[in-house]
């Protein structure tokens, strides 16, 4: 275990002209007095201001006190150390990798500090130990670059601009999640900096609690600075976009379930249908996402979707950077996630297209964006992922509990005026609430929240099983026994948040840009913790970059 040598506490070394400035204020103050001066940017700075519209969706954009962007390892230790060590002063902060989580606060902070990993985006491939080297703030898409040339690659993200940090910490399904598991599966190391400034590295030999508690565990432990990821062998794949026309989900739907209960015959195979609708060009279509990770064309695996007539495709033989390239939103939008997961049956999947359907026109009523889309994102999530987990020695996720194959519903809807907000987050939430009395009333419902596509009024670890709850709160006091990253860290909501009592209760921001500018109001409130009940309310985002990175 190490530490910077240069993290002690920097406030009572502070000029005496500094002690006027708010508490918020005296932490960038703190974290300037150190040797990252030049790393430390403020409203007034461009870099400052490209850091915050870089964010994914426009709705999650604060505007922190300052941020801070560290180019090392021992950048991190540093201001972890500074902001932890500053006396009476409360230093609340959020950490981002790529900025691709959608609803505001879960990798940005309105009051405090924000450490913008996105400097630290390096992918090294070690041959002699078949493992790339991959940093928090890099994007998926960059790292298949990388390891092209080498003829390898790893499971990751699906959307080129996924950031890898949170979307690893989160579990991660990718392209070879039936092959291999999860993309937390195949880290071999964790390099992690911890509340304290300590530097360890968490395997399967040092530090195992806290090596599986990082698979599925989210930002619950210190800060990753570096994932050390198995690589698979890398040739072409085939791949690409089916457009089909709405007529034909039926179809689509038994093709969806019969696909999950055998992908156990042909794990090379990845489906993902997507019901659409977009206002640009007033159709509601089904496109399909098939993905085969070896080059084989129509493999059989395939055959019920490939046999239903087709508008379009951009079916081909291609690398994986190149497939990530085609399943990518634009940026730019305000955006809510909310998802669940359900037994393998059509019957549910049926609802969930009818009460698509239906949102659509109640959005057509009363909508005033230019722009909006509303996407239903079905995936497959058969026990075979969670077997691979256990073969591996095991995540936090839980999913091995249960013994049949499962089906996870992503409901996604973007726009582009803020007098929309409460109609698309109040139609995302309504779905899933009616898909889930639905499942419920037929015995198809199932707890599992996939963490990475969460609403932030959603409770996934909770989701994750009493016994895994349990550990990560057991592994969470062990390494973090102040709260640090439950109270100081302002992840803010209970989705991805365990209770560690911590050692004061924080407020938390989460007023946008343009909420602010519209209301003359404090934007701090309270933080609930993870297991409470969720508040009414939420503000989240997102559309299918698949896998939004959530730290």
């Amino acid at each position: 275990m190490k530490v910077s040598s240069a993290a002690v506490p920097v406030l009572s070394i502070l000029p005496e002209a500094s002690l006027g400035l708010g508490s918020t204020q005296l932490c960038c103050a703190a974290l300037q007095a150190t040797s990252l001066r030049n790393q430390v940017l403020y409203p007034t700075s461009a870099a400052y201001n490209e850091s915050v519209a870089s964010y994914f969706a426009v709705n999650v954009q604060l505007d922190p006190t300052c941020i801070v962007q560290p180019h090392s390892t021992e950048d991190v230790s540093l201001i972890v150390s500074t902001l932890t060590q500053t006396g009476e002063t409360q230093c609340p902060f959020a950490v981002r990798s790529g900025g691709h989580t959608t609803w505001p606060g879960a990798a940005d902070i309105g009051q405090g500090v924000t450490i913008d990993l996105s400097m630290m985006n390096s992918t090294t491939y070690h041959k002699d130990k078949g493992v790339a080297s991959i940093q928090p703030g890099a994007r998926w898409q960059a790292v298949y670059k990388a390891l092209d040339p080498y003829g390898v690659t790893v499971p990751g993200g699906r959307g080129g601009p996924v950031g890898v940090g949170g979307f690893l910490i989160g579990g991660g399904n990718t392209f070879y999640t039936a092959r291999v598991g999860f993309a937390c599966d195949n880290i071999e190391n964790f390099e992690v900096v911890l509340a304290s400034g300590s530097i360890v590295n968490a395997n399967r030999t040092s530090h195992p609690d806290l090596y599986k508690a990082l698979k599925g565990g989210s930002i619950n432990f210190g800060v990753v600075t570096k994932y050390d990821l198995k690589t698979l062998p890398h040739d072409m794949l085939w791949g690409g976009l089916v457009v089909y026309d709405n007529s034909t989900t039926a179809r689509q739907l038994s093709a969806a379930v019969n696909f999950t209960n055998n992908i156990h015959n042909d794990p090379y195979a990845s489906w993902i249908g997507m019901w659409e609708y977009s206002s640009t060009t007033g159709q509601n279509i089904i496109a399909d996402a098939l993905e085969y990770t070896k080059p084989v064309a129509f493999a059989p695996a395939f055959h019920e979707f490939t046999s239903i007539p087709n508008t379009t495709d951009t079916m081909r033989f291609a690398t994986i950077y190149n497939l990530t390239q085609e399943l990518v939103q634009a940026a730019g939008y305000r955006d809510v996630f909310t998802t669940g997961t359900y037994k393998n049956d059509v019957k549910v999947l049926r609802k969930a297209i009818d009460l698509h359907n239906n949102n659509i026109e109640k959005a057509k009523a009363h909508v005033k964006s230019d722009y909006w889309a509303m996407d239903t994102i079905i995936q497959p999530w058969p026990k075979l992922f969670a077997q691979h987990s256990v073969e591996k020695g095991g995540n936090v996720l839980g999913l091995e509990r249960f013994d049949e194959n499962l089906i996870q519903i992503l409901f996604d809807y973007s726009w582009d005026d803020a007098r929309d907000d409460d109609l698309f987050i109040g139609l995302g939430q309504s779905i899933l609430e009616e898909v889930g009395e639905y499942a419920k009333s037929i015995g198809a419902h199932n707890e599992y929240i996939y963490l990475n596509y969460a609403d932030k009024s959603q409770n996934p670890l909770k989701g994750y099983g009493e016994e895994n709850v349990e550990f990560i709160s057991r592994v969470a006091k062990q390494y973090d026994p102040d709260g640090v990253f439950q109270c100081l860290f302002k992840f803010a909501a209970q989705s991805t948040r365990i209770a560690v009592e911590p050692i004061m209760k924080p407020a938390r921001a989460v007023s946008t840009r343009s909420e602010l500018a519209r209301s003359n109001r404090s934007p701090l409130g309270a933080l609930p913790p993870i297991l409470s009940t969720p508040p009414a309310v939420s503000r989240a985002s997102g559309r299918p970059g698949f896998g939004p990175d959530d730290g």
